[in-house]
């Protein structure tokens, strides 16, 4: 009997990956994840910039270096976190689900987000320990997890939650000092 419904629930986290993966975006599902980007810039940047956790500078580092993290965010965090916070946690809009049930899972999806960061700089990367634990960064990156959740909901889409997360990763570490914290130089 256990044994059968992990094997259920392995058979719908694959098809979960599955529909995620190859759901498209429609027009609406663009329009929708750039207005939620806005809104996200429009809260974030002054709220970062106010409480000095956002310093606006360019990176000054080797193009190498610079493309490196724009390519390597991709992969992680965007697409790394957004197939286990969003796609893996929530069910897909295909599914049959209520409302409660979608509130429900969010709100785990968010909580474990939000606390993986802290736990991320414990035990694998010491150096974000300080960035990792700030409040700010912490509000942030509950308001990136509520985004991304929403446009994933009304998406069915891995691709869009991946782009928000990774557009908003690139410019805080290229433009907004979030190299320098990271590495703990401020």
């Amino acid at each position: 009997m256990f044994s059968l419904d992990l094997l259920n629930l392995f058979h719908q986290l694959v098809w979960r990956i599955n529909v995620a993966f190859f759901t498209f975006p429609t027009i609406k599902a663009w329009l929708i994840a750039a207005a939620l980007l806005l809104i996200l810039t429009l809260f974030c940047l002054p709220v970062g910039l106010w409480c000095n956790f956002l310093k606006v500078e360019n990176m000054k580092a080797p193009k190498k270096i610079i493309l490196s993290i724009i390519a390597g965010s991709l992969f992680f965090p965007g697409i790394s976190e957004e197939l286990f916070f969003r796609v893996l946690l929530l069910p897909h809009p295909q599914e049959n689900r209520t409302i409660a049930t979608v509130c429900f899972w969010v709100i785990i999806s968010l909580v474990l987000f939000v606390i993986y960061h802290p736990l991320n700089a414990v035990t694998f990367f010491p150096t974000g320990r300080k960035t990792f634990f700030n409040p700010v960064f912490l509000l942030l990156a509950a308001v990136l997890g509520i985004v991304c959740s929403i446009v994933y909901e009304q998406s069915g889409s891995l691709w869009l939650p991946v782009i928000i997360h990774w557009l908003v990763v690139v410019v805080w570490l290229v433009f907004l000092g979030g190299y320098k914290q990271l590495r703990g130089e401020v």
